[in-house]
Parts: C-alpha cells; sequence; structure tokens
C-alpha cells in the first residue's frame, strides 16, 4: 500500500492569551511528526488568535485524530481551536504592495470607516492593520494589496478622505526602499522650530508687519524667495549682530523635535537642517541636537552691525535641493534613502528631490507636491511615517532614562 500523499492542515486558536498555549499545542504536533509550513499570531487586548501551518503525509484518520489531539489539548487550556484541511493556502503570502498610515487626534469610527470604504472601492485589499502610535496622536498602518496601476488612484482618493475626514492618511509603496531610509533633513522655521526667525529679528528693528506679510506671501509661492529674502533682511540694516544671539537663545523647539532627532539618530539616520534663516542663529542648535548638516544664509556684518544684506550663495527653492544633494553625496547615500521634511512652497524643490518629502503643517502649495502631509503640531508624527512606533520609541526613551510624556490640552 501506497503512503498518503502529503495534506496541508490549518489550525486555528482563538481566545484569551495565557502561557502554555503554545506549547501544548507544538506538543501535540510534535506526536504527529508534522512539518511546519508557517505561524502567524497576533494578541489584541489579550485576545489571542494563532495560526499555524502544517504538512504531513496524513489519511483521513490520521487528520481526525490529529483534530481530536488538538482539540483536547487546547480545550484544557479554555480557548478554542479549529482544524481543517487547507491545501490550496498559500504558505507565505505575497508582500502588500503599500502601506497606508492614519494619524487623527482623535480617529473615529467613521473615519477609519472612510478609508476603508474607499480602499474597498478600488479593489484594494486590506492585509494587515497595527496600531503605531496612541501619542501625541492616535496612529494605525494598514498594509495593504492593490491591483497594477492602482497606486496613484488610491493616494489621490485617500488624500480626500483626510480633508473630509479631518485626519492625515499616508500612501506609501511598501517594500525594501520604505525601510531603507539613512537621511532626513528638516526645515528650521516652523518645522524644526516654532515660528519664524526672520520675523523674531524685525521685531527687533520695529518692522515685524513688514516682514510677516511678506513671510507669508513667500511661503504661498506668491513671492520669489530670493526677493522676500533680500526684503526683508534689509529691514534688519543697523541692528547690532549680538541680537541674533540673543535670537539664537530664544529659539523654541517644534513639540517631538528632540524625540525625532534621538530616535532617528539610534536608528543610524544622518540628520540636517536646510534653512533660508541665518547660520549665526540656526548653528547653536545644530550643535545641541548633533546634527551632521547645516546649510543656512549668512548675513553681513560691518564693525558689529547688521547691513542689511546676505552675503554668499542664497538658500532659496532651488538652493535647498543642491543642499540635500550635498548633504546626501558628503555621506555616499543615495536620494531615494533621503527623506526631507518642511512648510513652505520655498521647500517644493527639496522635498520633491528627496527619496520621501513630508509636508508639516505646510502651505497647499507644498502639500500638492509632498508624498505625505502632516496636520498636527507634533514633529515625531514624521516618525510614525517611517515604520516607527510609539512603543519602540518609548521604550528606547526609558532604557536611556529621558522618557516622558507631556500632557496635551484637549482640542
Amino acid at each position: 500500500m501506497s503512503a498518503p500523499a502529503k495534506v496541508s492542515v490549518l489550525i486555528t486558536v482563538t481566545g484569551v492569551d495565557q502561557p502554555g498555549v503554545t506549547s501544548a499545542l507544538f506538543e501535540v504536533l510534535s506526536r504527529h511528526g508534522v512539518e511546519l509550513l508557517n505561524v502567524e499570531q497576533v494578541v489584541v487586548r489579550r485576545r489571542l488568535t494563532l495560526a499555524v501551518l502544517v504538512s504531513a503525509a496524513l489519511d483521513d484518520g490520521a487528520v481526525d485524530a490529529l483534530r481530536g489531539d488538538v482539540e483536547s489539548a487546547i480545550h484544557e487550556q479554555g480557548l478554542e481551536v479549529s482544524v481543517e484541511r487547507s491545501d490550496d493556502i498559500p504558505i507565505i503570502r505575497e508582500p502588500s504592495t503599500h502601506t497606508i498610515i492614519v494619524l487623527g487626534r482623535p480617529i473615529t469610527a467613521g473615519a477609519f470607516g472612510a478609508v476603508a470604504r474607499e480602499v474597498a472601492s478600488l479593489g484594494v485589499n486590506i492585509d494587515f492593520i497595527r496600531g503605531v502610535s496612541d501619542y501625541p496622536v492616535t496612529g494605525l498602518e494598514l498594509r495593504v494589496s492593490a491591483p497594477p496601476g492602482v497606486g496613484a488612484s488610491l493616494q489621490s482618493a485617500l488624500t480626500k478622505v483626510a480633508a473630509d475626514e479631518h485626519v492625515d492618511v499616508a500612501v506609501e509603496d511598501y517594500g525594501l526602499a520604505w525601510r531603507t531610509k539613512r537621511l532626513i533633513v528638516f526645515d528650521v522655521d516652523s518645522t524644526l522650530v516654532q515660528g519664524e526667525v526672520i520675523e523674531m529679528l524685525a521685531a527687533r528693528a520695529g518692522a515685524l508687519g513688514t516682514v510677516a506679510a511678506i513671510t507669508e506671501a513667500a511661503m504661498r509661492g506668491e513671492l520669489d524667495f530670493a526677493e522676500s529674502l533680500q526684503r526683508r533682511v534689509a529691514t534688519l540694516a543697523g541692528l547690532p549682530a549680538t541680537v541674533m544671539d540673543e535670537v539664537a537663545a530664544q529659539l523654541e523647539l517644534m513639540p517631538g523635535a528632540r524625540t525625532t532627532v534621538r530616535t532617528l539618530q539610534r536608528l543610524g539616520f544622518r540628520c540636517g537642517v536646510v534653512s533660508g534663516g541665518f547660520r549665526r542663529i540656526i548653528e547653536p542648535l545644530a550643535r545641541e541636537l548633533m546634527l551632521d548638516y547645516v546649510a543656512a544664509n549668512e548675513l553681513e556684518i560691518v564693525d558689529g552691525i547688521l547691513t542689511g544684506r546676505v552675503i554668499g550663495p542664497i538658500v532659496d527653492r532651488p538652493g535647498k535641493a543642491v543642499a540635500l544633494r550635498e548633504f546626501a553625496d558628503r555621506f555616499g547615500i543615495p536620494m531615494q534613502q533621503t527623506v526631507a521634511v518642511g512648510d513652505g512652497a520655498n521647500d517644493i524643490d527639496m522635498l520633491a528631490a528627496a527619496g520621501m518629502g513630508i509636508a508639516f503643517n505646510a502651505k497647499p502649495a507644498l502639500r500638492a507636491v509632498a508624498d505625505a502631509s502632516l496636520s498636527h503640531p507634533y514633529l515625531d508624527t514624521v516618525l510614525f511615517l517611517l515604520g516607527v512606533t510609539r512603543g519602540e520609541i518609548e521604550a528606547a526613551d526609558a532604557a536611556d532614562g529621558v522618557l516622558r510624556r507631556v500632557e496635551i490640552p484637549a482640542d
């Protein structure tokens, strides 16, 4: 008599998670001499779902015997189990095509339902969902499989859902490229730090209103940045250069900025800033954060007084992209592995050049070209787009003795 053909058997265990469940199951499986093909497990609020796919040369009677022994062992643990032949189940699933990150404070059931409906309407299957953050925003990651050619439609459809439902939704290709980012640059004003440095200087020159209006027009893309910079800097003529040191001492980091830089440095990222602001003000902060690169403008000083002019190459919209490439070249990092974060129209070229461009509380002109947009004033939300979870961040912070959560006022 010939030996029975090999069959695949799927065993699914559900119930309250507890120590010993996996051990009890595999003790039974070892007695039956099966081969292990795959194991998948998830625990949500102590509710366990454990799926085990095995293979063995079993006839119908042997499958029944396996089923009886498995059911007996698992029921003794107080859990439920199903055992079924599953010869048509692939051993390892094909990788997902995209990852979708949903961030909100809060994410309502209605908002998430809208995302799910839009995904389903495009024929996109959700393969996997996990929570990535509960602070300072709620974050969910979905890995999905989209039919060929649907990626662009998925991005545009979910951008509309995000606007309608007041959440952030980012769609990224899922694969090795998503997990190989190695370098990041931040704009400074209203991105790495709160407020606009040029306006802090202008306030000391009595020209805040004029400068703020020019800045706003430039950030919206209505005014050439180089021209706007020269017009704003001209208002500073006659100020003592020491005001730059005073402003540097008053800079306030964006909430989550230290966490963001610290976490990325742990991961081996090269971190830098590319700014249309001023080097003398930015460099002390860059030293404090141990950044690897600084590109910024230089104000002319004569006899300790600001002349109202910029010297050297201007770090404007094209200049920011040039600086990013110079930073990447310096450390031998391909552009596909770079990330750029900014908020204004003068960041457009830099975000377009980066492997991933992130618009942070940005003007519409920048959001329109960014790979992802964030609308909450917490810079550490950038980490969730890079596949880092809040649990991983806080475990590392706790190990270094720097873990803390600041209470966030209700909206």
